[in-house]
C-alpha cells in the first residue's frame, strides 16, 4: 500500500507543478518521467485449510529441488547448443551426453534418489516449465525411445504427461509459487500463454 501512496503522490505533484507552469503563461512542456516498477501484494483469503496447506507444502517441495532445477536447466542449455552445433557429428554429441550424465550423477545423484514421488513430478515438470520444451522428446533425442517411453510410463503413472509441453495456465499454483521465488516464466512462452496466465482468477496470495 505504502507504494501506491508514494506514486500518488508523485503524480499530484507533476500534475500541480504543470497547471502552475501553464498559469504562468510558461511555454507548454512535456515532463518525461521514468518511474520504477511497484509490485503490490494484497492479503488474500484461502480457500479452505486444505488449499493453504498444499500451497504451503507444494513451495517447500520446489524450495528443496530448486539446485537440482538450476542443474538439469543448464545442462538443457549446453545439451542443445551441442546438438544444434553444425560442426558436432553424432559420436561426439553422445559422448557429451554420457560425460553430463556422469557429472550429473557423481554430484546429485545421492540427493535425487532421497526425493519422493511428488518432489520428482514437480521436478521433472518444472524442467519442462524452464526448457519449454516436450520432456518425452528430449529424452528420446538425448537419451533413446527406449528411455522416453519408460520414463513417459513413470509419469502416467504419476498422473501426468511427458509428451506434451509445460501449458502455464493449467498449472496456476505452481506459477504463482516460482514467480514469488523469483523465476518469471521463461521467454520461450508466447503472449497468449502469458494472456491466459494473467486473465485466470485464483485466490493463492503472493508473500
Amino acid at each position: 500500500m505504502k507504494g501506491i501512496v508514494s506514486l500518488g503522490a508523485l503524480v499530484t505533484i507533476l500534475s500541480c507543478s504543470s497547471a502552475q507552469a501553464q498559469d504562468a503563461n510558461a511555454p507548454d512542456t512535456l515532463l518525461m518521467v521514468k518511474l520504477p516498477t511497484v509490485n503490490v501484494n494484497a492479503e488474500r483469503k484461502w480457500a479452505n485449510d486444505t488449499v493453504r496447506y498444499q500451497y504451503n507444502q507444494t513451495r517447500y517441495y520446489i524450495t528443496t529441488i530448486l539446485p537440482y532445477l538450476n542443474a538439469a536447466t543448464k545442462l538443457f542449455n549446453e545439451l542443445d547448443a551441442k546438438v544444434n552445433d553444425p560442426n558436432t557429428n553424432r559420436k561426439e554429441r553422445k559422448a557429451f551426453v554420457s560425460s553430463k550424465e556422469d557429472e550429473l550423477r557423481d554430484k546429485f545423484e545421492n540427493e535425487v534418489k532421497n526425493l519422493n514421488e511428488t518432489q520428482g513430478v514437480l521436478l521433472v515438470k518444472l524442467v519442462a516449465r524452464q526448457t519449454g520444451v516436450n520432456i518425452y522428446s528430449m529424452l528420446g533425442e538425448f537419451k533413446n525411445p527406449f528411455t522416453a517411453v519408460k520414463w513417459q510410463a513413470w509419469a502416467r503413472f504419476n498422473g501426468f504427461n511427458l509428451n506434451k509441453r509445460y501449458t502455464p495456465a493449467d498449472e496456476p499454483m505452481l506459477e504463482h509459487i516460482m514467480e514469488d521465488l523469483g523465476y518469471p516464466l521463461p521467454a520461450v512462452y508466447g503472449e497468449m500463454e502469458r494472456t491466459a496466465l494473467r486473465n485466470q482468477d485464483v485466490k493463492y496470495p503472493k508473500r
